[in-house]
């Protein structure tokens, strides 16, 4: 059925990042329900995350004097490869996981608790951070929020070493209501001042991301915010901003615009805002998966320049780090304009329309050109030509082609190389409609 063949493609792209080679084909066998539950269940081991090795990175410390130009030298050379070592750690991650919904998670919560190795410039709070992400990935987001407020990637990130009693720093205050649990006009820049005053004290050791809390760094005396007047510390404070109905609104907002579509609003027969009453993620992506979503044709959604390199790594078996070149796999998605660990700013990066341009679509088709020469077509070859486009349509999970997409496939079906970069580049696998 092709509502069944609509939803099970959703269901891959936008929470798998994409099928692995005869996946697609055997969920149509087992159906949408029996697919979304294996998808759902996230608590098997993965035998191959687990044999792959944690990027070995170490406290630094703080950079050489610029007058010893050798030592500043290493020093820069050394968080380059630690820079790239993290990416590919985490790149690998998605690729090779046997259910990436974990991945897929973390990779939202990236976007959403947006923070760069442009301002942290150290991978050890970094690497911290993206486990704090994949911890409460599907947990309670209450939960999430504390240990976010207590990260020290996100603190240097905002600012927090430089928000001190009596001169309270509003940049974190302000973007963790506005981006990260409330939303925008969801508080008043009384409220930003109040939570600053209650965020003060805490500092991070910026090479190592170790928070610790200063008594007297901290603004002890009552404030009055959200209907409390009393001593606040950046938990309770937490605390409060979480209560807020706002919360539950905005958080499956976020979702639903991320997974669902980013065009057309929060339908609320699904259920979303409801299933996060307790601030619980897992409900939430339930009901997007569970309750119809899926099956409703106006919603799309393109994939990001790393959700895309993703869902090609696992429909052709490829694992970033294994990959003959990879400054050919960091230098690419930089001129894609996404690469992990390197948001272009707290609000994370844009979505739909914006990864449509021509020069994305010629980058693309540059990167895909490039992992042409790298793929084993073996099994591709083995299938008669005349049935390689709808090899390929099942591989990648995609709904059908277009016509103007078939024709070209039709005409380089017995160019391996060639009919791979077509399909992948197609408007069909970019947009997942």
């Amino acid at each position: 059925m092709e509502s069944q063949r609509l939803e099970i493609s959703r269901l891959f792209a936008r929470f798998n990042f994409g099928p692995t080679p005869g996946q697609f084909s055997q969920a149509l066998q087992e159906g949408f329900k029996s697919t979304a539950a294996k998808i759902l269940n996230t608590s098997e081991p993965d035998p191959r995350l687990g044999a792959l090795p944690t990027p070995a990175l170490v406290d630094t410390g703080p950079r050489p004097s610029p007058a010893d130009k050798t030592a500043s030298k290493l020093f820069s050379q050394n968080l380059k490869a630690q820079s790239d070592e993290l990416t590919m750690w985490w790149l690998d991650r998605m690729a090779i996981a046997k259910n990436p919904l974990i991945e897929r998670m973390v990779w939202f919560w990236h976007g959403h608790w947006a923070t760069s190795l442009d301002k942290v410039n150290f991978s050890l709070p970094m690497f911290k951070q993206n486990e704090t992400l994949r911890r409460n990935a599907l947990g309670n987001f209450r939960t999430m929020s504390h240990e976010m407020f207590h990260d020290g990637a996100l603190q240097i990130w905002l600012d927090g070493n430089d928000n001190i009693k009596g001169a309270p720093n509003e940049n974190l205050s302000r973007e963790f209501m506005e981006l990260f649990t409330l939303g925008v006009n969801m508080y008043s820049e009384d409220d930003v001042k109040a939570i600053a005053r209650a965020f003060t004290g805490y500092q991070t050791v910026r090479t190592s991301g170790v928070v610790t809390f200063n008594p007297k760094r901290h603004d002890s005396e009552p404030i009055k915010v959200f209907g409390v007047n009393s001593p606040l510390d950046g938990d309770s404070a937490t605390d409060l901003i979480l209560s807020k109905s706002e919360c539950a609104d905005f958080i499956s907002d976020r979702l639903w615009y991320r997974f669902i579509s980013s065009s057309l609003p929060k339908d609320v027969k699904i259920g979303a805002a409801q299933a996060f009453s307790q601030r619980e993620v897992a409900p939430v992506i339930s009901a997007l998966v569970l309750n119809g979503a899926l099956s409703d044709p106006r919603y799309s959604v393109v994939r990001q320049p790393v959700e895309w390199f993703i869902a090609v790594c696992r429909a052709f078996s490829l694992q970033p780090s294994m990959l003959s070149n990879r400054n050919f796999i960091l230098g690419a998605l930089q001129k894609m304009a996404q690469l992990p660990f390197y948001p272009p700013n707290v609000g994370g990066w844009p979505t739909d329309e914006a990864w449509l341009s021509s020069a994305s679509a010629q980058f693309r088709i540059s990167f895909a050109t490039g992992l042409s020469k790298q793929i084993d077509f073996t099994a591709l070859a083995a299938i008669a030509p005349e049935q390689r486009i709808t090899y390929i349509k099942d591989l990648l999970g995609i709904l059908d082609f277009s016509p103007r997409t078939f024709t070209a496939l039709t005409n380089a079906k017995t160019d391996l190389p060639q009919f791979f970069t077509l399909a992948v580049c197609s408007p069909e696998f970019v947009v997942n409609a």
